[in-house]
Order: structure tokens, then sequence, then C-alpha cells
């Protein structure tokens, strides 16, 4: 027997830039709106929360499709779908230009600074709103559709790759990405569309997901077939897979994604990612237009303040190491799971104070909404985790998929509600709890997301009390 190898890391590295990827991809639009977008096209508020609100639901309603996708695809063919198609969506954001000043002008030309142009002379404002508002939304659709298959196929992989009670740490690793992403973006994207426009910033960004596939295509296979994982990594990974009963015909068997609403686990991670998810993308597309309407700062100037907040949530990463801490003082997986969700769900209860005291300094907004942010992570991490405890690996990409569905919808309220009352806020100078104007309508929203998270945890405690997982699927 071979020394006990480590392969599985370098598989979860490949999962952890994925999600990187991921993340910036998404943050693109919310970097270059306000300063480039916005002025090029006349977007108010609303326009935008109409993008991010769509792209929320379309979001949704492809994690339904992408679930038992990767589940019937399998893993390698399914991630290698979702990213290409996504880095294709991601690039087509920057052919909006040309296609609004086709479409309004009837000039049509194949460069973005004759676009810009045409969209000048354009008369018809409205029509240059609308238009492209239109062509970014159906290039929201199409990076949504793919985005969508990141974290089912990114959870089906940790299940074939790791122990249970491993996942939760790979889980918090991989989805520390989607900080770094964070991270990487206000450091990079503003200064690329400063420099080479808005729209190179798309082609730039987006153009990272092919290289990654390039890689993941020689790299991964399953681990007992896989050459690097010895015998010995095997057997630890194979140590609990005592869900995972074969069929008595040998035939692979398709999850029906309809009784899987029959579970109750199926609830528990749906109520999960309805109420917390939106939390998460609020924070990630309007942090950056909070700086700007609060505190004046172009997508420059926040680039610093956007990069310590992310670096924040860094923290994330005691998420996966939390649960294995109760396990070690002898709690069961699930209890340790909720009891460590529980300490998460208090920090975003802060978030009711960074209005109040970002008075004294845009610095305690920052810091409060990170360390919010490092708690979503860290909930984020377990919350996929439960998964992979409560069902039998054929299952987990559809289950992750249902879940994600339930975020997304949750994530479509929260976007469109306060694109609406941010610019409701602003033009009416909206007094409450002694803020006035957008101040007003950040206060309201960020007091949405200080209590959701501990409302999503009572609700998970009642519907599953006690670990019972699901065998017969």
């Amino acid at each position: 027997m071979k020394t006990k190898t480590n392969f599985r890391w370098y598989i979860c590295t490949m999962l952890f830039v994925a999600t990187t990827i991921n993340y910036m991809d998404r943050q693109v639009l919310s970097l270059t709106w306000k300063d480039f977008i916005a002025p090029e096209f006349n977007w108010t508020n609303n326009d935008y929360g109409n993008v991010t609100a769509l792209f929320s639901i379309f979001y949704a309603v492809s994690m339904l499709v992408a679930g038992p996708l990767i589940d019937w695809l399998d893993t390698k063919k399914g991630f290698l779908w979702a990213i290409g198609i996504w880095s294709a969506g991601a690039c087509l954001h920057a052919f909006s230009g040309i296609f609004t000043a086709g479409y309004v002008t009837d000039t049509w030309t194949l460069s973005f600074s004759g676009a810009k142009e045409a969209i000048e002379m354009a008369s018809n404002t409205g029509m240059v709103v609308s238009a492209s508002v239109t062509f970014f939304i159906f290039a929201r659709l199409v990076l949504a559709f793919g985005e969508a298959g990141n974290f089912p196929a990114a959870i089906k992989t940790t299940a074939e790759y790791f122990p249970k009670k491993d996942r939760a740490l790979a889980t918090s690793i991989f989805n520390a990405g989607a900080t770094v992403g964070a991270l990487g973006a206000p450091l990079s994207i503003p200064f690329i569309a400063e420099a080479y426009g808005w729209e190179m910033s798309f082609i730039i960004i987006g153009a990272l997901g092919f290289v990654w596939m390039g890689v993941w295509l020689f790299l991964y296979d399953k681990p007992e077939k896989h050459k690097r994982v010895s015998e010995e990594e095997l057997a630890y990974i194979q140590q609990d897979n005592d869900m995972d009963v074969p069929s008595t015909d040998g035939k692979k068997r398709n999850v029906n994604i309809f009784k899987c609403f029959g579970y109750k686990q199926t609830w528990v991670f749906l109520v999960g990612k309805f109420m917390t998810d939106g939390v998460w993308w609020f924070f990630l597309f309007w942090t950056p237009a909070y700086l700007s309407s609060i505190y004046g700062m172009d997508s420059t100037e926040s680039a610093i303040p956007l990069f310590i907040l992310y670096a924040i949530t860094l923290l994330a990463i005691i998420g996966g190491w939390l649960p294995s801490y109760f396990v070690e003082k002898g709690k069961h997986p699930y209890d340790a799971r909720l009891k460590s969700m529980f300490i998460f769900a208090l920090f975003p209860l802060l978030t009711l104070l960074a209005q109040p005291l970002g008075r004294i300094t845009y610095w305690i907004p920052v810091v409060i909404i990170g360390i919010a942010g490092a708690a979503h992570q860290s909930w984020s991490a377990n919350i996929f985790s439960i998964v992979g405890d409560l069902f039998p690996r054929k299952a987990i990409a559809t289950v992750t998929g249902i879940g994600g569905l339930a975020g997304g919808i949750g994530s479509f309220f929260i976007n469109k509600g306060s694109g609406m009352l941010f610019d409701y806020s602003k033009e009416t100078q909206m007094k409450f709890m002694g803020f006035q104007g957008e101040e007003s309508g950040y206060f309201i929203v960020f007091g949405v997301c200080a209590v959701a998270y501990m409302i999503a945890w009572i609700a998970m405690r009642m519907l599953l009390p006690k670990y019972e997982p699901v065998k017969n699927l």
C-alpha cells in the first residue's frame, strides 16, 4: 500500500479558484455601473436594482435545473458545462453597448468607442435606458445559468473527495473563494475599466474561466479512478459511505427532484438559504453603491475600503474549524453544525449599528459589514455541509440546487426592494429613525439583514431538531 497522499486538497484548490472566478464575474457590474455604465446609459438605482434582482431570479431558477443536471452529467462534465457558459455570459456583457447603439440609433458598429458616440447622439434617452437594461439582463441571464452550476458541482465534488468530518473545512476553504474574488475585484476591475473601458473589464475577468477549464479537464477524475490518489487516501475519503447504497441491479438511478420536496431535511436547507443568501448578495451588489451614495466615493476611492471589508470576511475559515472543535468535545456533527451556526447568527446583529455609527467614520460600517460577511460565509460553509450529512451523494447536487432556488428568490426580493427603496427615499427625502434620504433606506435594509440569520436558525432547529439522514431516495 502506498503512503497516504493528499491529492484531495489539490481538488479543493481547484474548487476555490472556480469560486473566486465565479464571484469576480459577479462583481464586475457592481463595481462599474455607478461610475461608467450609469452615466453612459442614464441608469437609476431602480434600473440597477432590476438588473440585479432579475439576475437573482435567473440564478434561482437555474439552480433548480443545474442541480439535477450536475447529478446527471456528473462532476467533471457538469463543472465544464457550468464554467463555460458563465464565462461566455460574463464576456457577453461587454457588447451590451454595441447592441444598444444598434437598436436605438440603427447605427451598427464593431467598436466600443463607436457605440458610445452613437449612444451620446441618441435623442430618446428613455429608449437608451430601456434597451441597455434589456441587453444587460440578457447577459446576466446567461451568466446566472452557468454560475448556478458552481455550488452544486463543488458540493458534490467535496462529498466525493472528503469524509464527513472534513467537509465543512473543505467547504469553508473553497467557499473562501467568494471572499477572495470579492477582494480582488475592487483592486482590479475599476482600474481595468478606467484604463481600457468598462467593456474590457468584463472580457478580461470573464476569460479567466476558460483557463480554469483547461486545467480541470486534465486534473480531475473520480478518487477511486485517479492515479494520484493512493489506496490509503481513498480509504480515508470513503470511511463513511454508509448512505450511498448501490441499486440492486447496478443501474444508475436519477433523483426525482419533486420527491426531494417531501423531506423535511430539504426544507431545513431551503429555509436557511432563503432567509440568508439575499443578505450576502445585498452586501456584494450594493456596498460599492452605498459608499458612493452615502460617502461620495468613486469606484477607485472605494477600492481600499472594499478590500479591507472583504479581507475581514476571510475570518470565515473559522466556520469550517468550529464544528470540528465541537465534535471533538463529544457533539454529534449535525448538532455541532447547528451550534456553530447559532454563534454565526449573532454577528450580523451588529449591522443594526452600521448606519448610526457610520456618522463617525465610514470605516465603522466597512468593518461591521466585513464581520457580517464573515459570519455569512461561515454560516454558508456549514449549511452546505448539512446537505452532505443528510443526503446520499447521488442527491447532493439536486438538493443544493433546490436550496439555491430558495436563496435566489430571497435575493430577488432584497435586491429589487432595495433599489426601489433607495430611489424612493432619495426622491422623497424620507425620514426614519433619525435618518433622511438614502441613509434611511440603507438603515432599513441593514435592519433586515441583521435579524435574518437568527430567524433562519430558529426555523431550521424547529424543522429538524435531531439528526435524521435520508437513506431511501
